[in-house]
């Protein structure tokens, strides 16, 4: 199926100008399914930009958040922590940047607004758990190698989709400890989540940079395309049984 790429840009409060990229079946008919995906901590990189796109080749209305505002990108490890760490550190931002981004895709005349999930890889992960613990109205909420700890864990009753946890069995950033509190906080709010760990994985699996950027870095990251391609699937698989 073929896609056509749109620019969304939409505003905060404080005039932050953010830049998402909206990909939609070219024969886009109303009422369509639609995903956030949220991107590593890099900005909207073409691996975020790609996930959005196969998504629309699979027939939903799926948009690359921009999270950082004048979608900025990086592949330098420290400026890219540089600006995460500044986006963590107001606890109004995000909220705001993905509610923003969640309008905005709701709105769009070719969206059910009643169907939307959320994908998100590495720091990605951890925006859109977020999201469904804040009580967003997402209907299925995948992580890819996501950050699993917040300092607000799910309440019982807020989060109203099913969960997906893709873990990477050797992922140096997210600790066997992390993966048993997620599954203590999803369990004592009553969440229904699945969690697939890919025991020779690493951080990063699913993105066909990652080694490089690793290597570039100096951080254990890998490419691992057999993970990667299960994974993606078993999204898919979410994303069939939910939306």
């Amino acid at each position: 199926m073929t896609v056509t790429a749109h620019t969304v840009e939409y505003r905060t409060a404080n005039g932050l100008n953010l830049k998402s990229t909206l990909y939609l079946p070219t024969q886009a008919v109303d009422g369509l399914s639609g995903i956030l995906v949220a991107p590593e901590w890099w900005g909207v990189t073409e691996h975020a930009k790609n996930a959005a796109k196969r998504l629309a080749e699979e027939g939903y209305a799926a948009m690359a958040m921009d999270l950082y505002g004048d979608a900025r990108l990086t592949d330098d490890a420290a400026q890219a922590n540089e600006w995460m760490t500044e986006v963590l550190s107001d606890l109004t931002a995000l909220p705001e940047r993905t509610r923003l981004a969640l309008e905005a895709l709701a709105e769009r005349p070719e969206v059910n607004p009643h169907r939307i999930g959320a994908i998100g890889f590495c720091f990605g992960g951890r925006v859109v758990l977020d999201m469904a613990r804040r009580g967003d109205n997402l209907k299925a909420v995948t992580s890819f190698h996501g950050i699993l700890g917040t300092p607000t864990p799910a309440q019982e009753g807020f989060v109203k989709g099913e969960l997906l946890i893709e873990h990477a069995g050797k992922d140096v950033m997210v600790s066997e400890e992390d993966v048993a509190a997620f599954r203590k906080e999803m369990d004592d709010a009553k969440v229904r989540y699945h969690i697939d760990v890919f025991p020779e994985a690493k951080h990063g699996f699913t993105n066909p940079q990652a080694t490089r950027n690793g290597e570039k870095n100096g951080v254990d990251l890998a490419y691992n395309e057999a993970a990667a391609e299960q994974a993606w699937q078993n999204m898919l698989d979410l994303l069939e049984r939910n939306l």
